[in-house]
């Protein structure tokens, strides 16, 4: 993107198996702009389609993750009730189609509703020490509509999601961990680093193995226990006549790490 698009956009890199998804907007604190939600609905959907790429990791250039939608910007989708996802493709919320693969967010310093919703959506969250979250939605005469109000409640409970919820207020990467938004806090700057980390090594497993835990994962939370267990006797016959099943069974054998394809 360059310096001079103040409708800001989305680096995309591949590093091995894993794509590197990048918030760039740093002039105005990695604030929304339509483009950019386009932007990375399409970078969902290449992660989501690639067979190459196995986990996905989301990170935003500058100081901050980010403050949120450039709300002036959005005012005319939201009267028309358009989310802006793009018929067939990844949602990035998670509220249309959910990305298969695993997502890794590294979230910093401003992580304001959006950022929330965005690595709620996704899967692992990695925070720097200087977080400060809000989901001050209410305050702008609007409620959350990318994801908060269903995963806060799953994620933390009834009474953290409604204290957070309904005061809009400003909290930080200790009480985010505490009430389970993140799973790691890290020192500001190694973030990114440490959900790459993670990446890898949820790139280690085999990826049709992998997407399929997530996909029971999932169910469950859709759909109920039971739809859980009944999906399972299924999707582990198809894992276990994979190529990747075979290898996974020679590498215990041989007490080496499997060299999986995805086969």
């Amino acid at each position: 993107m360059s310096e001079n698009n103040a409708e800001g956009g989305i680096t995309v890199e591949v590093e091995g198996r894993i794509l590197l998804m990048g918030i760039n907007r740093p002039s105005k604190m990695n604030g929304f702009t339509p483009e950019m939600i386009d932007d990375l609905t399409d970078a969902y959907t290449r992660l989501d389609d690639d067979p190459e790429l196995w986990c996905g990791v989301l990170f935003a250039h500058g100081d901050h993750f980010t403050a949120g939608l450039d709300l002036p910007k959005f005012r005319e989708r939201m009267q028309k009730g358009e989310r802006g996802r793009g018929k067939g493709k990844v949602d990035p919320t998670a509220l249309g189609r959910k990305c298969t693969k695993p997502i890794v967010s590294a979230v910093k310093g401003v992580t304001y509703t959006l950022g929330i919703e965005l690595m709620l959506a996704g899967d692992i969250v990695v925070a720097a020490d200087n977080c400060r979250f809000s989901q001050l939605e209410p305050l702008r005469g609007i409620h959350a509509t990318g994801g908060a109000t269903i995963r806060f409640v799953q994620r933390c409970g009834w009474g953290n999601a409604m204290y957070h919820l309904l005061t809009s207020d400003v909290f930080d990467s200790e009480e985010a961990f505490r009430v389970g938004l993140v799973q790691e806090v890290v020192p500001f700057g190694s973030e990114l680093e440490r959900a790459i980390e993670i990446a890898e090594i949820i790139c280690e497993g085999a990826p049709l193995a992998v997407q399929a835990t997530k996909r029971s994962s999932m169910r469950y939370v859709t759909e109920g226990e039971q739809a859980a267990i009944a999906a399972m006797g299924a999707d582990q016959t198809l894992l276990a006549e994979t190529e990747d099943a075979e290898e996974g069974v020679n590498a215990f054998k041989e007490r080496r790490k499997g060299n999986f394809k995805g086969k």
